[in-house]
């Protein structure tokens, strides 16, 4: 009876894991996903997740467990959790074009996209938005429209449709421009054109977009100046940051794409130009753990009388540098947030209290104080 017993117990248990999403094991890349697909008739499930996404966890803990999830999803996909932000991931998040978590991408057995779609979903629903959005209806035919030289313009329309519900955003912003071409002086004055430009323009070499920056008069007029505001520095920044390229756990600089978008930003006349540039750079220094160029670079940055780093600013730069760092680079780290914190004990600048709509817990001067202590790994003390 008791070798019964635990013969049901384990039986019940096997139930239980097969019914679960068998996503593949840790460290399965892409490519091997593939072949598996290919050999078992399957398309390929990526949940494109962070370590710090809320969503994601609330994902693995409350839907992929389920078995009506796992019953739907094993004999139809081979499913792959990907960290979008280690060695592996970064480069396909980068390709991919992935700027929210969690995104679940499915892609045919030869890793080609079908669709994708974001965020959490109770396990009814993910079933019914997975089942949809692997049919792939609409995007083949249209796509191969596209390729072939048709642009209608109604035709164009319904195919930026179907990017934006794919959210196929390089895709979207080449069709946005075939959409706006020649109508760069005049798209501002009719709402279709203004949402085409505001949501899908993403490239800032785009003739609308440069026009835009040139002559953003008649867009504010229309929307405002703090959207147009948004929309060009989101642009920009979006741009700014596909300038390092990542693979095999190594940064570089895409020296080609940064000379033109430097130029780009000079011939746009953007005021705060070394942002995009400096930021690219601090960024690229980070990554390839060269700290004496990283702090060289946040010097200048600080330096620029066209920049402010506010004190959050230099509170994330500061995260860059560990108890475990050359005691030379934090030493000079300290000295940099001394300065600042400094400048707000004279009064000559006030503490940051809120990050956009967000009331911080505490002034920022103890935020900076308390860094300066983590650097040489001391624990904050409770007063």
């Amino acid at each position: 009876m008791k070798k019964l017993m635990t013969l049901m117990m384990c039986l019940m248990t096997t139930s239980v894991i097969m019914a679960q999403v068998a996503f593949e094991p840790e460290g399965t890349t892409l490519e091997q996903a593939s072949a598996k697909a290919k050999a078992e008739n399957k398309l390929i499930f990526i949940d494109c997740y962070t370590q710090w996404c809320g969503p994601c966890k609330k994902m693995s803990k409350e839907v992929f467990p389920q078995a009506s999830v796992g019953d739907y999803m094993n004999p139809k996909y081979v499913s792959l959790k990907l960290d979008m932000e280690t060695p592996y991931g970064a480069p396909l998040a980068k390709k991919w074009q992935i700027q929210a978590y969690p995104t679940f991408m499915i892609l045919t057995a030869d890793a080609q996209e079908i669709n994708r779609f974001l965020g959490f979903h109770a396990p009814d629903d993910f079933i019914k938005v997975l089942d949809e959005k692997s049919k792939d209806n609409s995007s083949g035919p249209l796509q191969a429209r596209w390729k072939s030289g048709d642009r209608d313009p109604q035709f164009l329309m319904e195919y930026l449709q179907s990017l934006n519900a794919s959210y196929k955003a390089d895709e979207a912003n080449d069709v946005a421009e075939a959409i706006l071409d020649g109508k760069e002086e005049t798209f501002a004055a009719d709402s279709t054109l203004r949402m085409v430009f505001l949501r899908n323009i993403t490239n800032p070499f785009a003739k609308s977009f440069k026009y835009t920056m040139q002559h953003p008069e008649a867009l504010k007029a229309a929307v405002g100046e703090t959207l147009v505001q948004m929309k060009t520095g989101n642009v920009l920044m979006a741009f700014q940051r596909q300038l390092i390229n990542e693979a095999d756990g190594t940064a570089t600089l895409d020296q080609e794409r940064y000379d033109a978008f430097s130029k780009l930003l000079d011939e746009l006349g953007v005021v705060n130009a070394d942002h995009y540039r400096l930021q690219t750079l601090i960024t690229l220094s980070e990554k390839q753990k060269d700290f004496a160029a990283y702090l060289n670079y946040i010097r200048q940055y600080l330096a620029n009388p066209a920049l402010d780093a506010t004190d959050m600013q230099l509170a994330q730069w500061a995260k860059a540098i560990t108890p475990e760092t050359d005691k030379l680079y934090k030493t000079q780290m300290q000295a940099i947030l001394r300065h600042r914190l400094n400048d707000i004990r004279e009064g000559k600048r006030e503490p940051q209290r809120m990050v956009g709509n967000m009331k911080l817990s505490a002034p920022t001067d103890q935020l900076l104080q308390m860094i300066i202590d983590a650097i040489d790994g001391k624990m904050p003390t409770k007063k």
